[in-house]
């Protein structure tokens, strides 16, 4: 699959597509409040402040309620704040004119969880149709569909209609589409809940093409933590219209602070022991902990110590994970034998590292 080289403009000109720059994105104690007919007001997003730098692909996760899909509607102009600054590039997109808010959604692409396909348009006819928009010349649009389309890899489908294609296929169509009108802005919207593990994978990784190739700035929203592990630079965790947690990936990961994160990274990474694996780990003779893996945990020190005084250690689950260059995990060790031992195990460990001890 090749880049997109260039883009044609509207006017029929030829402007070249390097590796640019993506848009900033900037929420300056942004409140959102929604009015019901009774006058019942709803809190949508609580003073939210969160930078997004250009060429970031940055993750906003929570679940339903959080005020994610708000926050991504103020982005794309369609919802305004009732409090607070947007900025997109150093502009502040609140309370502008509609016609100038048109010019700049030409901009920023979106995606969306059920595709949004024309079904009476093919997979080309679907790329093609905001270059329509633009009024660009219909042999430079033929020219930038194709191009599009071999950019996600369909360059063979361009004449399937959307029945015709798989879910995965219909995404590309959608990332194509996106993509078209050349935006330094791309907007996933649950991207991928539609879709199957495998196939997940494959949009992330096109997304993540995206970035790398064309310096785009992704805003992901999402309640998959696993997706965010696999596409982001930054996170961002929503409870309740606020943004409660943010950092890298590996910081959020590796020592998530608030309640909320710590179940969303416990979902994507597993490496402590649910319920039911607990209650079967009790059910044996000795002691459960759970011990963070870090370069200094001291894990192995402590352990080989614990065994030379007779402590037997057996590893019952687990698991390490590298993010951004850097390893990090959690393991679950049953110790049995002499009780003083394993005190100073827990004592030595607890200086180092964070460890837990399992107990009904």
């Amino acid at each position: 699959m090749s880049t997109p080289a260039s883009t044609p403009a509207p006017d029929g000109s030829h402007q070249q597509r390097d590796h640019h720059p993506g848009t900033r994105v900037e929420f300056r104690g942004v409140t959102k409040v929604f009015t019901n007919n009774k006058n019942t007001e709803t809190i949508a997003l609580d003073d939210v402040s969160l930078t997004v730098e250009p060429g970031e692909v940055i993750g906003i996760i929570g679940y339903s309620g959080a005020g994610k899909s708000t926050l991504v509607r103020m982005i794309n102009g369609l919802d305004t704040p009732t409090s607070g600054s947007l900025l997109l590039d150093g502009t502040d997109i609140v309370d502008m004119p509609e016609s100038r808010m048109r010019k700049l959604r030409s901009r920023i692409g979106m995606i969306f969880q059920q595709f949004n396909l024309f079904q009476s348009r093919t997979a080309a006819g679907n790329v093609e149709y905001p270059l329509e928009l633009a009024k660009m010349d219909k042999a430079q649009r033929k020219a930038r569909v194709q191009e599009m389309l071999e950019f996600v890899g369909l360059s063979d489908k361009g004449k399937n209609y959307p029945e015709q294609l798989s879910g995965g296929q219909k995404q590309r169509v959608g990332i194509a589409r996106a993509l078209a009108t050349n935006p330094s802005l791309l907007l996933a919207d649950e991207a991928t809940s539609a879709l199957d593990p495998e196939t997940t994978r494959e949009v992330l990784a096109l997304l993540r093409k995206v970035n790398k190739e064309l310096g785009i700035t992704i805003v992901v929203i999402t309640h998959e933590m696993e997706v965010v592990r696999s596409i982001a630079d930054k996170v961002a965790v929503m409870e309740a219209g606020r943004v409660v947690e943010y950092g890298s990936v590996y910081e959020v990961f590796s020592n998530p602070q608030t309640t909320v994160a710590q179940r969303f990274v416990a979902t994507a990474l597993r490496n402590t022991p649910d319920m039911v694996e607990e209650e079967d780990l009790l059910s044996h003779e000795g002691r459960l902990f759970t011990i963070d893996l870090t370069e200094d945990s001291g894990f192995f020190a402590a352990s080989a110590t614990a065994a030379d005084n007779g402590v037997s250690i057996n590893v019952v689950h687990g698991g390490v994970t590298t993010l951004q260059r850097q390893s990090f995990g959690k393991i679950t060790v049953r110790l049995t034998g002499n009780q003083a031992a394993i005190e100073e195990f827990h004592r030595s460990l607890t200086r180092t590292t964070t460890i837990k001890e399992i107990t009904r």
